[in-house]
């Protein structure tokens, strides 16, 4: 049969999401993938809601998946993107397309339920649908569904990602085009909107390649070329399953809570089955865009590593100017807290933080009445012998320095390392003590800094107040 919508001059790329939830991580990256071809190759990309589930849809989900494409950088401001359109609003389409191979008899009409279909399975022990109804010339009927009649031989799909796949048409049993109250099913859905929006990439999760052979032959029998398919690797977690909203972290709106950059989080899922050329993975957006190919992407699962994903984090904040980092992390600390204050540590905090986060908690100390100590921080500090006489004797030359009106991070710094030469302890063991009495915590940005910043009598009171505490068990 020939019915089919002429093809595009320029590539024609989709994304097709359902609104059934929150914005995967392998959602984000396909959509990137995409993304980076259609700019790359100055085609489209499609944004298709699949929103005919109507038990599990909601309009929040909806807006979801644009902000968090426009989160990620997929703007509907861009001139290649192309959207939203809504599944929902084709479905008459949809049917006219079943009707249509019915007509050409290349479907046909069964009215075996579910529970028959299993049944004759369980007799002849050979799973699924036998293809009971092919030749019985049944008409359309209240409860009968729209099957499709597939073809004798083999179903060659070729994939940018996997190469040659050969399927045997004797694996696949003749599927529902149209259900029982004459609703289309999605994989007839899917391909008439491919076929009206004139799609020539089909670029997907692996997860969806077994539906790639009925797929063709639908768009072989509506008269159509298939489009380029590619299917690229599952996302799995450290144990080496594949990534699950039941246990593990995918939503991309909470890595977005929980302070990760959009910038840092692109570069990452396009490293998910694909590398940039050269010795590091961390790179712009513009070289992505225009070194991906589908050609190079490896069919291999790609480990979602949450350590690497904060490690690009934090090589992403410290490429940001002190500026620039100051205002991107003001949403992360509390509305009371002074900003100038934090302006001054800002630097500091910036080379140390992986997430934008870990701000607030690494400066608190700043704006408390008093910092909660780490017992077992303060247990640790405070162990050795020398511990105590050595904090009593930073007490005193501080104070000495408070006197002279020497109250400066550089001096602070070189009084403490002096009075640990005396007890031969290093730098950094003979701060610690200091440091949890300062701040609460044995780590956080430099010490002197903020220790200037406070003054000196709240820090002399909070080595007091250290030093007032039960020793050590």
């Amino acid at each position: 049969m020939s019915n089919a919508v002429p093809p595009p001059e320029s590539p024609r790329f989709r994304f097709a999401p359902s609104p059934t939830g929150f914005f995967h991580v392998g959602g984000a990256r396909t959509a990137l993938y995409n993304w980076a071809l259609a700019r790359h190759l100055g085609g489209r990309f499609v944004l298709r809601v699949e929103d005919t589930d109507e038990a599990r849809n909601r309009p929040e989900w909806t807006q979801g998946i644009l902000d968090a494409l426009a989160w990620i950088g997929i703007s509907p401001d861009d001139p290649t993107f192309e959207g939203p359109y809504f599944q929902s609003a084709n479905a008459a389409e949809h049917v006219a397309a079943a009707e249509r191979l019915y007509e050409a008899g290349l479907a046909y009409y069964c009215d075996l339920t579910g529970e028959q279909v299993q049944e004759r399975a369980k007799a002849s022990g050979t799973p699924g649908y036998d293809g009971y109804s092919r030749d019985r010339g049944l008409e359309p009927g209240p409860g009968r569904v729209l099957r499709f009649r597939v073809p004798d031989g083999a179903v060659i799909v070729n994939d940018a990602v996997r190469g040659r796949v050969e399927f045997d048409s004797a694996n696949i049993e003749d599927f529902v085009l149209l259900r029982g109250n004459g609703t289309p099913m999605f994989l007839l859905a899917n391909v008439v909107d491919d076929l009206s929006m004139r799609i020539t990439h089909v670029v997907r999760a692996e997860e969806h390649l077994p539906n790639t052979p009925k797929q063709q032959l639908l768009w072989e029998a509506l008269g159509a070329r298939p489009p380029q398919w590619a299917h690229v690797p599952v996302l799995v977690n450290e144990q080496r399953k594949k990534l699950s909203k039941r246990r593990d972290k995918v939503a991309l709106e909470q890595y977005r809570a929980d302070g990760i950059v959009a910038d840092a989080m692109v570069n990452y899922l396009m490293t998910l089955g694909w590398a940039p050329a050269g010795d590091t993975e961390i790179v712009p957006w513009e070289r992505i865009q225009a070194e991906f190919r589908l050609e190079d992407v490896n069919h291999s699962p790609a480990f979602f590593d949450v350590k690497k994903l904060l490690a690009f984090n934090g090589e992403y904040l410290r490429m940001r100017s002190v500026d620039e980092f100051i205002a991107e992390s003001d949403a992360w600390l509390p509305p009371e807290w002074d900003r100038a204050t934090y302006a001054q540590v800002a630097e500091l905090v910036q080379t140390r933080v992986p997430t934008l986060a870990d701000v607030a908690p690494m400066v608190d100390f700043l704006f408390l009445d008093q910092p909660e100590i780490d017992e077992a921080a303060w247990t640790k500090a405070m162990k050795p012998e020398w511990a105590r006489p050595l904090l009593i004797d930073v007490l005193d030359a501080f104070g000495q320095l408070a006197e002279r009106g020497e109250w400066n991070a550089g001096v602070l710094k070189t009084t403490l390392e002096g009075i640990g030469t005396t007890y031969e302890v290093k730098p950094g063991k003979a701060q610690a003590g200091l440091r949890v009495a300062i701040t609460g915590r044995s780590v956080g940005p430099p010490l002197y800094e903020p220790i200037e910043l406070l003054g000196a009598d709240e820090s002399l009171r909070r080595i007091r107040a250290a030093l007032e505490r039960p020793e050590p068990s």
